[in-house]
């Protein structure tokens, strides 16, 4: 095994749309550093974001935001919002929006899944915020909900990101069952 140094190989992600409102408007930036806090109630999901982004602002005078899931159709609108700011441009304009019940955490009809977030915490970096959030309401287009209700990530058919080849990848096959191929080593060792 060869060394690579100081390296974070946890990529892909699913590339997402963060929503907020910032200056009394809807404004959205592409995040791809958003993680999983727990599996509980409440839930919780953080999103890294750089300190000089302009949504950052709107994030924490509202104590809300929203993070939408773009399909792969979405791939160039979702690219462009992570390369131009929000202070010179109106990237909602690309969408048509809605709204939960917490009226400043803007969020995008065309994406098949959307988590609209109360502002938890923030954790302060040098360089970053790490914002955390409680998951207040989650939204999904009905063609990507399976037979039992649950959203089928084949249907959503997210755009992921990769920071090493600074590519969009799709989804592949499912391969296995979790909690339950293991179940193969399992049997014959207790």
């Amino acid at each position: 095994m060869d060394s690579l140094g100081i390296v974070n190989a946890l990529y892909p992600m699913p590339t997402t749309l963060v929503g907020a409102t910032v200056n009394g408007r809807p404004n959205f930036i592409t995040i791809a550093h958003v993680g999983i806090m727990n599996h509980g109630k409440p839930q919780y999901i953080s999103i890294g974001m750089a300190k000089m982004h302009f949504t950052n602002a709107g994030i924490r005078e509202n104590k809300s935001f929203s993070v939408c899931i773009p399909s792969e159709d979405l791939m160039k609108e979702t690219d462009y919002c992570g390369i131009v700011s929000g202070k010179k441009t109106d990237k909602a304009a690309l969408f048509s929006l809605f709204y939960g019940d917490l009226k400043t955490a803007p969020m995008i009809e065309q994406c098949p899944v959307c988590m609209e977030c109360r502002l938890e915490r923030t954790v302060d970096f040098p360089t970053h915020d790490v914002f955390v959030g409680e998951i207040e309401a989650t939204y999904a287009q009905e063609e990507v909900l399976a037979a039992d209700g649950n959203i089928d990530i084949s249907k959503v058919k997210p755009l992921l990101f990769d920071m090493s080849s600074k590519k969009y990848w799709s989804l592949g096959k499912a391969i296995g069952n979790c909690w339950n191929v293991g179940k193969q080593l399992k049997a014959g060792r207790i």
